[in-house]
């Protein structure tokens, strides 16, 4: 954080001098998502079923009626009493937002290993109205890439594109689907870890801070985060 007090002038020239990077990073980014549109698509010969509020639905109705569904990976393992914290974090930014997407053609879920009466509750004590699905019983998590087998904990596999050793029983992500007007399904992208970064709000409003994230006294980043009612 710099100390540096100069005059509006300075400040001025500073902001501006700033403004040109950030405009670079702004088509920089353009450039990206017209290249991640682009992407081509692998269709899902497996239609999952998984539990909703509304009973047993397959991937294929969970898009409610639209052509594309983004799934939250939320971390919440079958013996978890709670939903992990960080993912939590990611969840407040995104209450609200369904609606918002549905008008885009866009339907949007949170979907963990948890049954589904776990879910429920915890979305309730969290005060979200969130679609949340239930993937237990299914390999719906394991074939996206954010799910391990007892296994592949101990011997490595791969997560976020790269080998990993002995990752965790859940990692977080995010996958977007479509449908065609046939009802076939096809994975159209997934990203993990990092690639998560700009979906939260309160990082986004923090990186415009003078202190920014201010996570460098910590042994690892995120390590302040609480559910949002566990703070003091």
């Amino acid at each position: 954080m710099s100390t540096d007090v100069v005059s509006r002038e300075q400040w001025m020239k500073a902001r501006l001098d700033l403004l040109d990077k950030e405009k670079q990073l702004t088509r920089a980014r353009d450039d990206v998502n017209r290249q991640r549109r682009a992407m081509p698509r692998v269709r899902i010969e497996q239609d999952y079923v998984l539990d909703t509020d509304r009973g047993r639905r397959s991937l294929s109705e969970l898009f409610g009626g639209r052509s594309q569904l983004v799934v939250y990976h939320f971390m919440f393992g079958v013996e978890d009493t709670e939903g992990c914290p960080h993912c939590s974090f990611w969840a407040d930014s995104f209450d609200g937002t369904p609606a918002h997407l549905a008008h885009r053609d866009a339907t949007f879920v949170l979907a963990s290993q948890a049954p589904l009466a776990a879910l429920q509750a915890y979305k309730q004590r969290m005060g979200w109205e969130l679609d949340w699905v239930s993937t237990l019983g299914t390999e719906f998590n394991y074939d996206m890439g954010v799910s391990f087998t007892a296994e592949q904990q101990q011997d490595g596999a791969m997560y976020n594109f790269a080998p990993m050793d002995h990752p965790m029983p859940d990692r977080e992500g995010l996958s977007v689907f479509s449908i065609d007007e046939d009802g076939a399904v096809y994975h159209t992208y997934s990203t993990y870890a990092r690639g998560i970064d700009a979906l939260n709000a309160a990082y986004q409003l923090l990186d415009l801070t003078p202190k920014g994230r201010d996570e460098q006294s910590y042994a690892m980043p995120q390590e302040w985060v609480r559910r949002h009612d566990e703070y003091d």
